[in-house]
């Protein structure tokens, strides 16, 4: 399928973040040459931000490993694949038979999510192990908005999407899309379509305890204070029933449960109830209120902010609450769920229709917290493995992830790491979680994968399909992601150190065709399986693309192998690589829902019991204390792209930012070092003093301390920072999703 070329142009879409931007590449004797925005792009339309044009620097980064290593005598060493696949038997086997499999712990970190190998073969390795030990970044990151969906509408992608394109009015919390584009809102040129509403005479009104680059662009911010979003949500939800003014829509009301429910819940919550403990003021709340209710359309949306916070779960179903109860559910300009071309939970099945979502069917050994989505809270890891006794985790495996720089109190899961008896890792560097482990499987550079958004075209502002070859051959003897996943699986398996990648990728289209025809709602329902796989493999595609090619053509768009001739395949996504549009997000209710009653649950029990703690939460108030937030930039992607020169060179921006109020009562100036405490760490950062931020609140960003010794980030060493996540604490967590909170930790700060 690859026609690699030394010298031409290809096009791709961009795999650093979840914006999915078209990217023009031109090759100049094999090797990149320039990288610029495609401005043919059916989504992106030619926009792209400072990251998407590093791919090159990325694929030809020194640092970047292009083979195994292996750990001797505590020094990594580079070796031939054969002889790291032996130690991968050998470590595992050994840590099977002595402890069992759940010994084994797993953790997938969050460039798995924009990875096609990770998101196709991802399962194949993790069943391979066969762990119950699972984690990933989602308790870091965007689980509660995900359990919210589940308990509401069916299923964990269940997600309603704000029509920013059409909408007359955003109210945006916790999310800062000038640096970072969408989050569970896959959009490029976040930033023009924001313009856009204001434009077209719409209104932005951005939440957030900082005035973000997104805030100082918005019609209005409104800073609020960090734990306080669920009741800033609350207060409006009190002011919509107590002024007459909910208006669920015809097309909802026949299909919701619980809106009685709700009116009850929101009752004590005034604005004048809640106003001191949020920071926004009762007048404001409820004139926001009437704007969102009076609007021809509004949508509200949170964002990480709000997810990982001690209401995160609490939010996310309040921003959904709100959404409903203004009428904008389910409708053009407000919130809306996709039609992703490659099919999902909510395009299978009956309509209208399903089993509902469950959560909870096993719960940690460490703080009894709940399993969600098939995982454990990243907050227990630590202590899952330093605590002795049945269960203890005894190895792990990490695919993609860097928690000893993104996971709550680090510092204690940095020396849980160095605890372990053994440590495989599947990573493109050296960094400050895989230099614990004692083998290192490099997958190819970006450029050498093909490349599918499975997973964030689920959640786009609109509805397209794009596939991007490979740009570059692999290298010599490289294996693809993809086959380095199913290995790992098939050696957990027991299949021993020369597995097959290929007996797996059979095993796995199989089992995923057998599950399509036996499934009444598939269009191959009744299909001769085989005749299908067949079909499938002719074209010489493995892997990846032959999983893609066959969810693509049975997804709600496709050609179901010849029965709707003008329908999508692969094929057709190859002749098309600017993408193909598929349309703007249209009402899907009630064909969407996916809940046993097949009704909207607007008020689920296990949210409407948390409702106490936060009424506790709005008389609970300490106007001393400051209050740590994080924040992103532009030109940073968490931790993992700090290595490359062009986007961390310059003034630095791992400062402590601070209210001139807060640094005054503190004898603190500009650029003074300062040391912030946590009840669990300390770190030495210098201040940047801001009327930017409100006062009670300090902000560090993320995925920063690369001063540890032991890796090879030679540029990110060079601009180290400090890790902020010495800082939030593991015992604080939303109990709701078990979610670690990032923001609104609990922090002194003195001059250093």
């Amino acid at each position: 399928m690859n026609g690699f070329t030394k010298n031409g142009t290809a096009l791709r879409t961009c795999p650093l973040c979840e914006a999915g931007c078209g990217l023009e590449i031109t090759v100049k004797n094999g090797s990149v040459a320039r990288i610029r925005g495609d401005i043919d792009d059916v989504f992106s339309h030619g926009y792209i931000c400072p990251k998407g044009s590093t791919l090159k620097q990325l694929h030809d980064d020194p640092d970047r490993l292009r083979k195994p290593l292996v750990k001797r005598d505590g020094v990594h060493v580079e070796v031939e694949w054969d002889e790291a696949w032996r130690e991968v038997e050998r470590g595992l086997s050994d840590v099977i038979t002595r402890h069992g499999r759940d010994a084994i712990a797993t953790y997938m970190g969050n460039p798995s999510a924009h990875n096609l190998g990770s998101m196709t073969f991802g399962r194949v390795a993790l069943q391979g192990i066969g762990t119950r030990q699972r984690y990933s970044a989602s308790s870091v990151d965007q689980a509660p908005k995900q359990l919210t969906g589940g308990l509401m509408f069916g299923t964990v992608q269940s997600v309603p999407i704000p029509d920013i394109d059409h909408t007359h009015y955003l109210l945006m919390l916790g999310a800062n899309p000038y640096a970072s584009n969408g989050s569970l809102c896959t959009a490029p040129d976040f930033p023009g379509r924001l313009e856009a509403i204001l434009a077209r005479g719409g209104k932005v009104v951005v939440v957030d305890p900082r005035r973000s680059e997104t805030a100082q662009k918005a019609s209005e911010w409104l800073p609020i204070i960090p734990n306080g979003d669920a009741l800033f949500l609350a207060a409006i939800a009190h002011v919509l029933f107590a002024d007459g003014l909910v208006s669920v829509g015809a097309h909802i009301a026949p299909h919701l449960n619980g809106l009685d429910d709700i009116r009850a819940a929101m009752e004590r919550f005034a604005p004048e109830a809640v106003e001191r403990a949020c920071g926004i003021g009762a007048p404001t709340i409820r004139r926001i209120a009437h704007e969102l209710a009076k609007a021809p359309t509004a949508t509200v949306y949170g964002r990480i902010g709000t997810t990982t916070t001690a209401f995160g779960s609490t939010t996310s179903w309040l921003v959904d609450v709100v959404n409903t109860l203004t009428g904008n559910l389910d409708r053009e300009g407000g919130s809306l769920f996709t039609l992703p071309a490659a099919g999902g939970a909510t395009t299978k099945g009956q309509p209208g229709r399903g089993k509902g979502f469950a959560y909870g069917k096993g719960h940690s050994r460490i703080k009894g917290l709940p399993e969600l989505m098939g995982e454990f809270p990243v907050a227990i890891l630590a202590d899952e493995i330093l605590t002795a006794g049945d269960g203890q985790i005894r190895a792990m495996v990490t695919l993609a992830g860097n928690p000893v720089l993104s996971n709550p109190n680090s510092g204690k899961l940095d020396r849980a790491l160095a605890s372990l008896d053994f440590m495989v890792s599947v990573d493109i560097y050296l960094n400050e979680t895989t230099r614990h482990a004692d083998v290192i499987l490099p997958p190819p550079s970006h450029l050498q994968r093909d490349h599918y958004d499975v997973f964030l075209l689920a959640f786009a502002v609109r509805n397209v399909a794009n596939y991007s070859p490979a740009v570059l051959p692999l290298d010599e003897g490289q294996p693809d992601e993809w086959e380095i996943l199913a290995k790992l699986g098939m050696i957990a398996q027991g299949a021993g150190a020369n597995a097959d990648p290929a007996v797996a990728d059979d095993m796995a289209i199989a089992s995923l065709v057998g599950s399509a025809v036996r499934d009444p709602s598939s269009n191959v329902c009744g299909r001769d399986a085989e005749e299908l796989v067949a079909s499938l493999s002719s074209t010489g595609r493995r892997g990846p693309a032959r999983m893609i090619d066959f969810m693509l053509r049975t997804g709600p768009y496709g050609d179901a192998f010849g029965a709707a001739p003008e329908g999508l395949s692969l094929d057709v996504l190859l002749a098309n690589p600017h993408g193909v549009d598929l349309g703007a997000l249209r009402p899907r209710i009630p064909e969407v829902i996916r809940t046993a009653s097949g009704r909207i649950e607007l008020a689920p029990p296990q949210l409407l019991a948390d409702v106490d703690r936060l009424w506790a939460h709005a008389t609970a108030v300490d106007d001393d204390k400051l209050m740590l937030i994080g924040r992103r930039h532009i030109r940073s992607n968490n931790s993992w792209m700090h290595n490359i020169k062009v986007l961390v060179k310059g003034k630095p921006r791992c400062t402590l930012q601070m209210h001139p109020t807060d640094a005054d009562a503190r004898g603190i100036s500009a650029g003074q070092a300062v040391r912030v405490r946590s009840r669990v760490g300390e770190v030495l950062a210098p201040v940047e003093i801001t009327d930017d931020i409100r006062p009670g609140v300090v902000s560090l960003p993320h995925g920063w301390g690369h001063s540890v010794a032991g890796t090879r980030l030679s540029v990110a060493g060079e601009y180290a920072g400090v890790n902020s996540n010495v800082l939030t604490d593991e015992d604080l967590f939303d109990p709701v999703s078990g979610t670690s909170v990032l923001n609104g930790i609990p922090v002194a700060v003195r001059a250093g």
